[in-house]
């Protein structure tokens, strides 16, 4: 009898990636909310899309075997509610809250691993005064305590800096706002209970080779089984590519490793795939542990299946039905497999973007090549969901090689085959009230200077 998953906001992409999944014909695949609600609404109705999805559920005539997400918030934190109510395998809603608030999950690493984490403190950017309650020295990054895809986070190196982000945090991190539901839902340790959506961390810098684990626990045991280096553009923020497998040291691999086993058992996660980012300082020898995902990485999945011959969504799958995963290694078609942002550091008027049959010949000409188009003509790239804080990306494009320098090259071709078009925004009119609320140093009568400009990239630099 074939098992019934149930897959909340599945989408085209990701469905393509679970055909590729062992056994998948003794699989009824379903799909609970549509992705568009969950994702361009603009807003994360929680408490609605998760009604929405019980309902979904209830309705259904026949067992339900599994329930699973692989995107963040609220996804993440819809599952494990779900999995309770239907009584299927899955993490509990508090482990998950562990790792997704992040100052919570920073106190449970500094228990455990504290030698691995950098100093850090929790800030009301509300306060009159927040700068006046972070001790760290610039530069230092703030982020919400809870955001999804780098939304809200800011490397700050001055003042100004500072400023600039808090004017931004205070009008848009009421988005999290439902994230308080869930924090509802829980007895909370006092000191979490005080810190909630509205609030931020600020931690000191920690830099050199970014990377991720993929991972799972099963009936208590932490594994991991594979190692995707993170490499961010000259701007040192903005994400260039994922790139698998790791190009780490096997030492340094096997003590993240061993980490991560540390900090899943601590947070009590249990029954569920996940992923943990980390940074290795090899000029220092020094490892740093930068936060948990309560999923597998979707971003992956195609890295995966191109170079192990099958996607990740596999461990997901296993996990969520009770059974011990298995996943090759390195059966798959290609060497090396990356996932490559198509990115602009200047908001812009979407007026074209490449058609199907575009798409078609560039994978006649690179095989393998999926272009997955982020905007709409007539769109800006600002209106483009879930946008990091320095740039904006208008596609994703996922590609293999036989090594690294045929993976860059199989990119340049397509960044000149890929036919995007773009309109310069008009320059609105600036009153002079506004521009002195926005540089109170000047004076009326002292000219300044106004303009768009795209955002600062540094000539790259080793962060090491």
């Amino acid at each position: 009898m074939k098992k019934n998953i149930f897959v909340v906001g599945l989408d085209d992409f990701n469905l393509r990636m679970i055909r590729s999944v062992k056994d998948v014909e003794n699989y009824n695949i379903h799909g609970v909310l549509d992705i568009q609600l969950l994702i361009d609404s603009g807003k994360y109705r929680l408490h609605e899309m998760l009604e929405l999805a019980d309902a979904e559920l209830r309705k259904f005539d026949g067992p339900i075997d599994a329930i699973v997400g692989y995107t963040d918030f609220p996804v993440s934190t819809i599952v494990p509610v779900l999995c309770e109510r239907f009584n299927v395998p899955g993490p509990t809603l508090e482990s998950i809250l562990k790792c997704e608030h992040k100052y919570w999950s920073r106190l449970e690493q500094k228990k455990v691993i504290p030698e691995y984490i950098p100093d850090f403190i929790e800030f009301n950017p509300f306060d009159p005064d927040p700068l006046a309650q972070i001790p760290f020295d610039y530069p230092f990054w703030i982020k919400p305590v809870k955001s999804t895809g780098s939304q809200l986070g800011f490397r700050i190196k001055n003042k100004n800096d500072f400023n600039k982000a808090i004017a931004v945090l205070r009008k848009n991190i009421g988005l999290f706002k439902p994230f308080d539901q869930l924090l509802d839902m829980i007895q909370l340790p006092p000191e979490v209970a005080k810190v909630n959506s509205s609030h931020c961390l600020a931690e000191q810098i920690i830099s050199g080779r970014q990377c991720t684990l993929e991972g799972y626990v099963f009936n208590g045991q932490v594994q991991t089984y594979g190692i995707i280096d993170s490499i961010r553009e000259p701007n040192r923020t903005s994400f260039a590519r994922y790139q698998y497998p790791s190009m780490l040291p096997k030492s340094v691999s096997d003590q993240m490793s061993r980490i991560t086993e540390i900090i899943m058992s601590q947070v009590g996660f249990n029954n569920s795939a996940f992923n943990v980012e980390f940074f290795w300082n090899r000029k220092e020898d020094k490892i740093w542990f930068l936060e948990i995902n309560t999923r597998i990485a979707q971003s992956h999945s195609d890295l995966f299946l191109k170079v192990d011959g099958i996607s990740h969504h596999q461990v997901m799958f296993d996990v969520a039905l009770g059974q011990n995963p298995r996943f090759p290694q390195r059966q798959g078609k290609f060497k090396v497999a990356g996932k490559f942002f198509l990115r602009e550091y200047q908001d812009k008027l979407i007026t074209g973007i490449p058609e199907k049959a575009d798409v078609e010949a560039l994978n006649e000409v690179i095989p393998g090549t999926l272009v997955d188009v982020l905007g709409k003509a007539g769109m800006k790239l600002s209106e483009i969901p879930e946008q990091d804080s320095y740039s904006y990306a208008s596609a994703f494009i996922y590609l293999g090689g036989k090594n690294q320098k045929e993976l860059l090259h199989n990119f340049k071709q397509c960044r000149k085959l890929l036919k995007f078009q773009y309109q310069d925004l008009v320059i609105p009119a600036v009153s002079v009230e506004k521009v002195l609320e926005e540089h109170p140093e000047a004076e009326p009568g002292i000219a300044i200077q106004v303009t768009s400009v795209p955002a600062e990239v540094p000539v790259p630099k080793e962060e090491e």
